[in-house]
């Protein structure tokens, strides 16, 4: 399961707003920019627990999604894709990843599960950019992407607005980081262990 797999549909719905974009004068860089601000925004809606503050915080991350797609297809279109944008990119999206679960994990006051939510989370993304690093090309492939993550904080969102109360020991926040932990560092595994039999060893 990865919603990553539908990036290329994903990039073709994207045209008229990438057309916009590029008559208005955005930049990719700018584009990053924006986005990792949703994702502050977002962050700040989850740590007011509130429905309201859940409700636009998953607006705001499908706004953070959507950016995250814009920028890269705003570089080709521009013909300034780079690997400064790049760089920019994946430390911007790194950030981002970090504040939502952190925002999550305030919101309900579990550090210790946001902790480990969130070493999850970045192992995936680690490993799939190790994974090019040593010349097999970027991985999005796994139990759990990026794309996947967002589209599950969106959904936790609104559910959080609706669902008060507890699911048994936990919230419906406090299950997704419980997913978090567990399916990300079940991703980087199986992503390692995919690029571990490709490299031959």
């Amino acid at each position: 399961m990865t919603l990553d797999r539908l990036r290329p549909v994903a990039e073709l719905l994207l045209d008229p707003m990438v057309a916009a974009a590029d008559r208005i004068g955005l930049t990719p860089d700018g584009v990053s920019v924006v986005a990792f601000g949703f994702a502050l925004a977002a962050a700040g809606g989850f740590y007011l627990a509130t429905p309201l503050g859940y409700l636009l915080g998953a607006l705001c991350v499908l706004a953070n999604g959507w950016l995250d797609l814009l920028d890269g297809a705003l570089a080709r279109t521009q013909n300034v894709d780079s690997r400064a944008g790049d760089l920019l990119d994946h430390v911007l999206d790194r950030y981002a990843d970090i504040v939502l679960v952190v925002g999550l994990a305030a919101g309900i006051d579990r550090y210790g599960l946001g902790l480990l939510a969130v070493t999850g989370v970045l192992m995936t993304s680690y490993l799939g950019t190790q994974i090019q690093a040593v010349g097999l090309g970027r991985e999005y492939g796994g139990l759990v992407g990026r794309a996947d993550r967002l589209a599950l904080v969106g959904v936790t969102g609104v559910v959080a607005a609706v669902v008060t109360d507890p699911l048994g020991p936990l919230s419906v926040v406090g299950w997704l980081l419980v997913l978090f932990a567990v399916v990300g560092h079940l991703t980087a595994l199986q992503r390692f262990w995919g690029a571990w039999r490709d490299l031959g060893t």
